[in-house]
């Protein structure tokens, strides 16, 4: 899909409140609702648009602590990528995670509430998954940019 300027607005307000409704998208965007509509549910077809969520605060949540973990397979084949991606997907604590290149295998970011809740994580979750030789793990000091919005073309 060729996106043009009046497409970037749209997605431009939506990444920023997911929430608007097609009036105020329209207004802000200056084009009437059904213009609008039209153009966002084409966005949405096109796979452009993904899905629509709400983003928790973390600290409310008791969540306080993000921890970026470094994961080493034994051996790096088709087969284990897939049994250890299939396993990891399946804890909730895992926010993300990336198959990577350089030195280890997959860089995973956990959110849980403690140091204790990581030793659990790391210990009754991530240990027992066949194939891992090495586990390290970096905590995050301080979130200096957390954004969710991709950065769009400018027109």
């Amino acid at each position: 899909m060729k996106l043009d300027n009046l497409d970037l607005r749209i997605l431009d307000e939506l990444q920023r409140d997911g929430a608007l409704s097609n009036v105020e998208l329209a207004r802000r965007v200056h084009l009437s609702p059904s213009p609008c509509l039209a153009r966002v549910k084409a966005l949405e077809a096109a796979g452009v648009i993904d899905r629509y969520v709400a983003i928790a605060n973390s600290a409310a949540l008791g969540l306080g602590l993000n921890v970026f973990i470094s994961i080493s397979l034994t051996t790096q084949s088709k087969a284990s990528l897939a049994a250890f991606e299939q396993r990891i997907v399946e804890h909730d604590e895992v926010m993300e995670c990336y198959l990577m290149t350089g030195d280890s295998d997959y860089l995973i970011r956990v959110a849980v509430a403690d140091i204790g809740a990581l030793e659990k994580f790391i210990l009754e979750q991530l240990t027992p998954i066949a194939g891992i030789e090495k586990i390290r793990s970096s905590f995050a000091l301080k979130q200096v940019r957390y954004k969710t919005a991709l950065p769009l073309p400018k027109g």
